[in-house]
């Protein structure tokens, strides 16, 4: 029964490998004929469609990001709770005392400029990109 299970075992992960080089090369005949050709990352295309540049209607969120969390930082201020997060998060500009420059870009010490998109940090939207370092 041993050679049996590893004899099937074997025709089962042949099959399986026979199956995906039938499918890939169905993926890759229908891609050549279809209108959207998708670049598969198996192949060195990308797997995540990135613009290099923030467009006007992801600016617009963005500063309604800022103002939706300056709103929070506020109504806690007003509730006279006392948190050392709120303390750092006082001291941190506002929507409004940013400038454009500090709100789309952030440092880097990697990027040409030293400035990058902050679309381009991982998990952007959930943190705090509002101060960089003095002189950048």
């Amino acid at each position: 029964m041993i050679n049996g299970s590893s004899a099937s075992s074997q025709l089962a992960s042949r099959n399986r490998h026979s199956f995906e080089l039938l499918f890939l090369d169905l993926t890759l005949t229908n891609a050549k004929m279809s209108a959207f050709r998708p670049t598969f990352v198996a192949m060195g295309g990308l797997l995540w469609k990135n613009p290099w540049r923030l467009s006007s209607s992801r600016k617009m969120r963005v500063r309604e990001r800022l103002k939706n969390v300056d709103e929070v930082i506020d109504t806690l201020r007003r509730s006279q709770v006392s948190l050392a997060a709120l303390d750092r998060a006082l001291t941190l500009p506002k929507e409004s005392e940013m400038e454009p420059r500090d709100k789309y870009t952030t440092f880097s010490k990697t990027s040409k400029g030293y400035r990058k998109s902050v679309h381009k940090v991982p998990k952007w939207t959930r943190l705090t990109l509002r101060e960089n370092p003095r002189g950048f």
